[in-house]
């Protein structure tokens, strides 16, 4: 959408820089000049492709907000969302995808199913390790990850306070929240 609108506006000789970031903030400053030479039907045009490209925005924010709720209903999902790493997205995909987890016998078998081990090669009895083999659940795999660079950055953010300050670490206290409260 956001090239079609750039390459529409390139028929008018009107150039907007790259980026889907520099067309949203600068279509609604060409809609309002006058002297660009656009005429009103092309701009009746541009501000209905506007909506168009706003609209997608609109309903990933109300879907977020629905995720951001459906763990409260839980107690597995808000079990899940407590863990450091894991957010409310995250919890609620791993249950929709894990369900109570007895249809696996061990950790090790999700991480293996979720592509997070090692992939082996072993012969004669002897084992070989080789790199994470990123089979199984892309998805997944991506949310865990993504949670555990978050974790991993403010641990490292935690570890420099502790250094540079000489503080000594204080656990965060949970938040408990009743259900239905927000």
């Amino acid at each position: 959408m956001a090239n079609r609108i750039r390459g529409l506006l390139g028929e008018y000789g009107i150039v907007v820089a790259v980026g889907l970031a520099q067309l949203r903030r600068q279509l609604p400053e060409l809609l309002e000049a006058a002297e660009n030479g656009l005429p009103p039907m092309a701009r009746q045009l541009f501000a209905d492709l506007q909506g168009q490209l706003i609209a997608p925005d609109q309903r990933i924010t109300d879907y977020d907000g629905k995720i951001q709720v459906l763990p409260q209903g839980s107690e597995v999902s808000r079990r899940l969302a407590g863990v450091p790493g894991i957010g409310p997205m995250t919890a609620t995909a791993l249950l929709a995808s894990l369900g109570d987890g007895k249809s696996f016998s061990s950790a090790r078998q999700v991480a293996a199913w979720l592509g997070l081990v090692p992939k082996q090669a072993s012969s004669g009895g002897k084992p070989k390790l080789l790199g994470i083999s990123k089979r199984g659940d892309v998805y997944l795999r991506t949310l865990l990850i993504h949670g555990a660079r978050a974790v991993a950055n403010k641990n490292a953010r935690v570890v420099w306070v502790l250094l540079a300050k000489a503080e000594a670490y204080m656990k965060p206290t949970p938040i408990r929240m009743e259900p239905g409260v927000q």
